[in-house]
């Protein structure tokens, strides 16, 4: 039985899509078998970050619905071969009316894939808990700024059983140059106020820019970045090791 992994942020623009995207290359890479699930309903960037957006002929409401095989919704990135994508509808839903048929379709998905990763829209609207209901583990995205941690403290604060439900912490754009300098709050000062455990640290690096341009995963190239995404799919499979 595989694992679903929600990634979600207490607002948008923390690097949450690039996270699932980079990490989930890298665990294909490590030979387990990989399920992006777009849950972003009317965004839709996770197939824009991969570089798949051409490749879309059906959506996760498409496959809720009915309206086609879960063989006809899921996209292979071919340059990864472990590696699957379901997308996110461009249209908004009334989320309520697909929890049940999600929870079942995500239990088939588990029965398949080692991770299916999902990406959660951002913020606490119906789409998190929508989300957040049928995970094993959730992994909250901040930067080192304030307003997005005071963002992600609001998530933490209504996710459901909180004591049961695994959650860690990746912090984005993190600058160590600037944390000794005292110009950003360290990992351990985000810790104290969140009092989440920290997955990991992920470098501000400037080649996520032109990876994402390029619909190539930033994994692929040597910078540090790459390094930091490397140690978040190596601590995840040290964990579901046991």
């Amino acid at each position: 039985m595989g694992e679903s992994i929600v990634f979600t942020s207490g607002k948008g623009g923390v690097g949450k899509t690039t996270t699932i995207a980079n990490t989930s290359v890298r665990l294909s890479l490590f030979g387990k078998k990989v399920l992006m699930l777009d849950n972003d309903m009317g965004l839709r960037n996770l197939d824009v970050v991969m570089g798949l957006e051409d490749k879309i002929n059906y959506n996760i409401l498409d496959l809720l619905d009915g309206k086609c095989s879960l063989r006809q919704a899921l996209i292979r990135d071919r340059r990864f071969p472990n590696l699957y994508l379901i997308p996110a509808s461009l249209y908004l839903p009334e989320y309520r009316q697909y929890q049940e048929a999600y929870y079942v379709l995500l239990q088939q998905l588990k029965q398949q894939f080692d991770y299916c990763m999902i990406d959660c829209p951002a913020g606490i609207d119906q789409g998190f808990l929508f989300s957040v209901n049928a995970a094993d583990r959730i992994i909250l995205v901040t930067t080192p700024h304030i307003s997005a941690i005071k963002d992600a403290q609001r998530v933490i604060k209504i996710l459901p059983n909180p004591s049961q439900l695994p959650l860690q912490l990746v912090i984005n754009q993190y600058e160590r140059s600037l944390v000794r300098r005292k110009q950003m709050l360290s990992a351990e000062d985000i810790y104290e106020l969140l009092t989440i455990p920290i997955l990991g640290t992920v470098p501000r690096d400037s080649s996520i820019l032109i990876s994402e341009n390029q619909g190539d995963p930033c994994i692929t190239l040597k910078s540090k970045i790459s390094a930091a995404y490397d140690q978040l799919a190596l601590r995840l499979l040290e964990e579901s090791r046991g």
